[in-house]
């Protein structure tokens, strides 16, 4: 019997079988608009595809212009556009796949001057108000989703999916939070669903029977004025009425205050809302969110939870998952690790997705692991990310690689950061790299630092990736017992304190006060926290926050002005901020210290001369690189490359690391020179 039975079982629509019971869901990566972008987007999904995923949902498409996310972004509304999207059709369907397209009308949420909407409401995510939709061009609109629709079959899709949840068009329409119209389209829960019940109608008549429409259903709002479980059940059954061949269930609008796919929520925490749907419908309903392992995927099928589980970034940071999962091999999965910062702060940024775990990804075209041509000796120095990165790839190419670390573990800086409850998912890329170094013979060495003496002349390459070391803090009373150096704290080597100023208000600070704040580590835990209803009769989904007051009382200091807790990360940054302001975490910026006593940490805040009265002080004040091996090893003529922290020991930022360690380790056959 294979490992996950129901996740590699097949799924019969009728027309058509999926193979197994996963789909890749829906994921702008940025290729889209780029000149040659569906080449590189054909290779994108055909890698992924032939690993074994049943059925792919492209990133959101616009039925037009109206609906773009933002000027220049894909449409698909004309006849001679179809040529490119079967480069992707041709490529998937010859690595054995299928392919849906998703057709995405952004509404209000568009980046552009001509935003369309059911009522002429701002967003609080985009600084453009939309023009309110008249009936004419609600028709329009309709008829150009079954347009794009038809397109797409033209194209060689298999099926498309109808965009409408997460806060885009369709979901506007569908609650008084964003309709406020009077008219048939507004008004009563019948008028507000008509626009999704008629899009749906009109797709179906334009494909025929023989072609997969799923709907992208929203059940869970978590928003003020949302939809109700009612309401979305309702809704369910009328679009299986107009023919949808799948639910796909989406949770959370764009512009929610709740964090849904960010690493500090639970793995899964959404699947029982699925469930809930289930039991109302007879069409299968595909699973959403925080799904990133096989394990995770079966136990949502086996439970009966979903009849398939949709996984996008966790197929980013791993093209072969399905194919590794099949063949018993799930410890060799890349795993994603929810962090968002190279996938979705990349494509808000105007960027193309990529993966921090993964760098190949969205470069399948440029990035590739080829045989070495000559076989090189190489010494790699430090097993941070960036030392993990170089030494995998190096060997993956065929190189006899040394693996020199100075502690007793892997990992580094991350190594402490997967202490962190909301980072506990960085376990997942260490396990990742123990097991693949093993399954390529790097030899590791573990306990041993190395001078440059005894590698000089030993190796044909030497790569210093000694990482970074806590800056100093120069104050008077530093050398304080109540002073501690963020790695103690982290690692457990001192007790924390209950009252307690964390000086830097960076990644590590905000990190240190999540550490402190013991972060919800289960799925009603979680729900508690960010107050989500567990019973799904709240409006939008929506209950108050735990707001008790926890155990220990924080400052997070800095001295640049302006509010402190943002953290690395566009689509994370606000989480970190919200939660410690309900954790009541005093946020000082503009601060300037002045010394440390028995009294505690004195300063000057807001202009006025302050003690904070704790028993405990953190110094998250920066690092430093550390790299002299490498000017050592120049000086005796070795050839050797500085990487990772020990090159730049800015913010911490493992992405920048492990793609440095990536492109070195393909290079070897290249590089001559001492410097990279």
């Amino acid at each position: 019997m294979a490992q996950y039975p129901h996740l590699f079982s097949p799924l019969d629509l009728g027309f058509t079988t999926l193979k197994n019971r996963s789909i890749m869901g829906s994921m702008h990566t940025g290729l889209e608009e780029q000149p040659n972008g569906m080449d590189r987007l054909a290779a994108f999904y055909a890698e992924r595809a032939a690993a074994g995923v049943a059925l792919i949902v492209t990133g959101g498409v616009a039925p037009n212009a109206d609906g773009a996310g933002f000027e220049g972004s894909a449409v698909l509304d004309r006849a001679e556009q179809v040529a490119e999207h079967q480069k992707v059709t041709s490529a998937v369907h010859q690595a054995g796949g299928k392919i849906a397209l998703q057709i995405l009308h952004t509404g209000r949420y568009a980046y552009h001057n001509h935003s369309v909407a059911p009522s002429p409401i701002n967003a609080p995510i985009s600084p453009f108000t939309p023009h309110e939709l008249s009936v004419a061009q609600i028709e329009q609109t309709i008829a150009d989703f079954a347009n794009t629709a038809k397109l797409a079959q033209a194209a060689g899709y298999d099926g498309v999916e109808i965009m409408g949840s997460e806060g885009y068009l369709i979901n506007q329409f569908l609650v008084n939070r964003t309709n406020q119209r009077s008219d048939d389209w507004g008004g009563t829960i019948e008028n507000r669903q008509r626009l999704a019940i008629a899009i749906t109608q009109a797709v179906r008549a334009a494909v025929g029977q023989h072609f997969i429409v799923i709907f992208r259903i929203s059940l869970l709002d978590l928003v003020q004025d949302g939809g109700t479980l009612s309401e979305a059940i309702a809704l369910a059954q009328a679009l299986e009425v107009a023919g949808v061949t799948l639910l796909n269930t989406g949770i959370g609008w764009h512009e929610a205050r709740i964090p849904t796919i960010a690493t500090m929520v639970p793995r899964g925490a959404f699947s029982w809302v699925t469930r809930a749907l289930k039991a109302h419908v007879k069409v299968p309903l595909i699973a959403v969110n925080r799904i990133n392992t096989p394990e995770i995927a079966e136990h949502i099928l086996a439970n009966g939870d979903a009849d398939l589980v949709s996984m996008a970034r966790p197929l980013l940071a791993d093209p072969l998952f399905m194919a590794k999962a099949k063949a018993g091999q799930s410890a060799q999965i890349n795993t994603c690790i929810a962090c968002n910062q190279a996938c979705l702060d990349h494509v808000f940024e105007g960027k193309t997705a990529s993966c921090l775990v993964n760098p190949r990804a969205c470069r399948e075209t440029e990035l590739n692991i080829r045989p070495a041509a000559q076989a090189k000796t190489i010494a790699v120095v430090g097993a941070g990310p960036a030392g993990l990165s170089c030494a995998l790839t190096a060997a993956q190419a065929g190189h006899h690689v040394t693996l020199f670390e100075a502690g007793s573990h892997l990992g580094g800086q991350f190594g402490l950061a997967q202490q962190i409850p909301a980072k506990a998912e960085f376990r997942e890329t260490l396990r990742y790299f123990e097991v693949m170094l093993v399954q390529n013979n790097v030899d590791i060495r573990l306990n041993t630092r190395v001078s440059a003496a005894q590698l000089a002349g030993r190796y044909d390459e030497v790569v210093v990736a000694t990482g970074v070391q806590p800056r100093q803090f120069d104050l008077a009373g530093a050398d304080h017992p109540m002073v501690v150096p963020y790695p103690d704290l982290i690692a457990g080597r001192v007790a924390m304190g209950r009252k307690i100023a964390i000086v830097g208000a960076g990644g590590i600070g905000v990190d240190v006060a999540d550490l402190l704040l013991n972060s919800a580590d289960t799925i009603a835990a979680y729900l508690q926290d960010w107050g989500i209803d567990p019973q799904l009769q709240a409006q939008g989904g929506l209950l108050v926050p735990d707001g008790r007051v926890p155990e220990r009382e924080l400052w997070l200091l800095q001295r640049k002005k302006g509010k402190p807790g943002a953290g690395p990360g566009r689509t994370t940054g606000w989480i970190h901020r919200q939660r410690l302001a309900r954790k009541h975490v005093h946020l000082w910026g503009g601060v300037q210290y002045l010394h440390i006593d028995d009294a505690g940490l004195h300063l000057i805040h807001d202009g006025v001369e302050k003690c904070i009265p704790c028993d405990q002080i953190v110094i998250c004040a920066g690092q430093e690189s550390v790299n002299s091996l490498y000017a050592d090893l120049q000086a005796l003529g070795q050839a050797v490359h500085l990487i990772g922290g020990a090159q730049l020991a800015a913010e911490l930022d493992a992405k920048r690391a492990i793609e440095q360690g990536f492109r070195l380790g393909i290079s070897f056959d290249e590089v001559r020179e001492s410097a990279l």
